[in-house]
């Protein structure tokens, strides 16, 4: 019984002398946390990219380029942003117009912290609607060449940017694309007129087609009648 006794006696002992203290413990994972490599402070995600933060809108019509800060102009910036943001990674919309049609031109280079991010060419006054286009080289790098038809509100954003055009208050501000925004040719509105062309054009490739059946067809013939006199 008293071996017993002491065998129970000494096994709290033993297993505090076998098992650290809460302080002792806590040191130690600071320890190993401070002398861990990288463990300068704690862990962050990746930061996000800038965006962008002013625009500047040049053009033969300007004396000298505007510049929209955003920190500034805030509500004239954001206005005009929304014009270019889409032309980014949208599809081209519309084969480039002839020159004649297209009127003056603006160019918008959207910058990051003073550094040209993306250029794009604003059409406010072409025939058949405001036109926006996407140059193929661009600041950050190359992209494709496309073309689109411009957001009806353009003219007046540009206005009230600072660029000298005539006030257009009956224009609906919003949307992609449009294209009836100024200087409309009646055939371009006329539907009768479309269907027209269709029929016209439906008309010349039916004949063409019977033409090159009839081709077809004498060629045949003529085959078959010297293979006959051959035989």
């Amino acid at each position: 019984m008293a071996a017993v006794t002491l065998v129970f006696g000494l096994a709290p002992s033993a297993q505090a002398a076998s098992q650290p203290s809460a302080s002792t413990r806590t040191l130690t994972a600071t320890e190993v946390a401070a002398e861990a490599p990288g463990a300068a402070g704690p862990l962050t995600g990746p930061k996000a990219p800038p965006g962008p933060t002013s625009l500047e809108i040049t053009g033969k019509e300007l004396e000298d380029k505007l510049v929209l800060d955003a920190a500034v102009q805030k509500q004239l910036f954001d206005r005009m942003l929304s014009e270019v943001s889409w032309l980014s990674g949208a599809r081209s919309q519309t084969v480039a117009p002839s020159a004649s049609r297209l009127g003056p031109k603006y160019t918008v280079t959207v910058l990051v912290q003073n550094e040209p991010f993306r250029v794009f060419e604003l059409f406010p006054l072409a025939k058949g609607g405001p036109r926006a286009h996407r140059p193929g080289r661009q600041p950050e790098g190359k992209s494709s060449d496309a073309w689109f038809y411009g957001r009806l509100s353009m003219h007046e954003s540009l206005r009230v940017s600072g660029v000298p055009l005539e006030p257009k208050p009956d224009v609906l501000s919003g949307g992609i694309g449009g294209g009836i925004g100024h200087q409309v040719e009646v055939e371009e509105l006329d539907p009768a007129e479309g269907v027209n062309t269709l029929l016209t054009e439906m008309r010349e490739l039916m004949m063409l087609n019977g033409a090159i059946v009839v081709v077809i067809l004498v060629g045949l013939g003529s085959i078959a009648f010297l293979i006959r006199r051959k035989v």
